[in-house]
């Protein structure tokens, strides 16, 4: 599938492969943790609807029928004798019941909202990781070696030649330092 010689503990890749490479890991880790955080948002944004449907299906149920079911019901409670005033107030209490219990049903469809608790859960532990996160010491590399490898040919006289090898040592190293 993939060369072995490619993956992170491998001495063959460049800084710069190693840096693409972390880059492009963090890259997906931060894209994996948005999909998690959406993925809850939308189940809370969910229960959110069906509780506010509810509220509004509340709502609506006493604007528009209150008016029509009470006037039958207190015509119908009369038939059977009682005052017209107390048929209005037993129809009007009925409907307070009813609208009470459709906002207690949104009420607990409310309280289900959580917050994305994974999402939370895994930002955190990726944080505390990137925390004790160290950079590895590198071994040191001798300045003939990286002078060859540069390839320039103005630091390989100064290194043939014997009273300027210190200078040319001097600013290997230096490049060396830098590179880190």
């Amino acid at each position: 599938m993939s060369d072995p010689g490619n993956y992170a503990g491998s001495a063959d890749r460049s800084i710069g492969q190693l840096v693409a490479s972390a880059t492009a890991e963090m890259s997906a880790l931060v894209h994996d943790e948005i999909a998690l955080a959406k993925a809850e948002v939308r189940q809370d944004v969910k229960r959110g609807a069906i509780g506010s449907a509810a509220f509004i299906a509340a709502g609506v149920l006493l604007l528009f029928t209150m008016p029509m079911l009470s006037f039958a019901a207190a015509y119908w409670i009369h038939s059977s004798g009682l005052g017209l005033a107390w048929c209005f107030l037993i129809v009007a209490g009925a409907f307070i019941l009813l609208a009470a219990l459709i906002g207690f049903i949104g009420l607990r469809k409310f309280k289900k909202i959580k917050p994305p608790e994974k999402s939370i859960a895994s930002a955190k532990q990726t944080a505390a990781v990137l925390q004790k996160a160290k950079p590895h010491p590198r071994p040191s590399i001798a300045a003939d070696a990286i002078i060859e490898r540069s390839g320039s040919s103005l630091a390989k006289k100064s290194v043939e030649s014997g009273s300027a090898e210190d200078a040319g040592k001097g600013r290997a190293d230096a490049v060396a330092r830098s590179s880190t």
